[in-house]
């Protein structure tokens, strides 16, 4: 099973404010483990860069001058992510960012119902606990020692790790039985969206014959004679 974790980094928190996007960082997971396989880009967003999103990522309008903008990179994104579940932290920002971008390049927007948010999957673990990635890594003992500063394709990597512990670590499986499972992990990972395990159906065998043949009757016999003062008797 293929999955795409994915996250990216903007000028601003509102696209409809004038907000880009400047990077995309995403990575391949086969059966929820990461296959080397990723996609990183860096865009132009022909825009200044404001000072409190440079202090988020470092990646200044000079540096990101020498890049493409997104029309151009778009046909090479939608072909990595092609038409695999997204695993996405907080999906609401970084799907309506992509696509406010898809739309400026004139192609189809991705749909909410191919996103797993681990954000939700965090909230409804831990109610009420803190469920930033910095917060679910500490959770989880992952080290994210070298995010001083925000990048896509790091933090993809550490929502991976994130995704994994989230969904019951090394077996997925055992920790969805008893939870309810949203409707885009339920479908990602095979399971009822309710989250109850499918009855298993199986055919009705004939009971088999179990009584004792005439020589192990004989036998248990002179056993029990053997006996000296056997419990039944007291």
């Amino acid at each position: 099973m293929r999955e795409i974790v994915l996250d990216t980094e903007t000028t601003g928190l509102n696209p409809r404010d004038g907000d880009r996007v400047v990077e995309i960082g995403a990575l391949e997971l086969l059966n929820y483990l990461p296959t080397g396989e990723s996609y990183r880009q860096y865009i132009n967003p022909e825009r200044d860069m404001p000072t409190g999103a440079f202090e988020v990522h470092g990646l200044s309008e000079e540096f990101l001058r020498d890049h493409p903008v997104f029309p151009d990179i778009c046909d090479a994104f939608l072909e990595f992510i092609a038409d695999s579940p997204l695993i996405i932290h907080n999906a609401d920002f970084d799907l309506g960012f992509l696509n406010m971008e898809l739309a400026v390049a004139g192609r189809p927007a991705i749909s909410p119902d191919r996103v797993i948010n681990t954000l939700d999957l965090a909230r409804r673990r831990f109610p009420g606990a803190p469920a930033s990635l910095d917060a679910l890594c500490r959770r989880f003992g992952i080290d994210n020692s070298n995010r001083t500063l925000h990048g896509a394709l790091l933090d993809s990597e550490l929502l991976a790790e994130v995704y994994l512990e989230l969904i019951g670590g090394r077996q997925p499986g055992l920790v969805l039985a008893n939870q309810g499972v949203p409707r885009g992990l339920a479908r990602a990972i095979g399971q009822p969206a309710s989250g109850a395990s499918e009855p298993v159906q199986r055919a009705p065998r004939a009971p088999r014959p179990h009584a004792p043949a005439a020589e192990e009757l004989a036998g248990h016999a002179a056993l029990v004679a053997r006996l000296t003062k056997p419990i039944w008797d007291r």
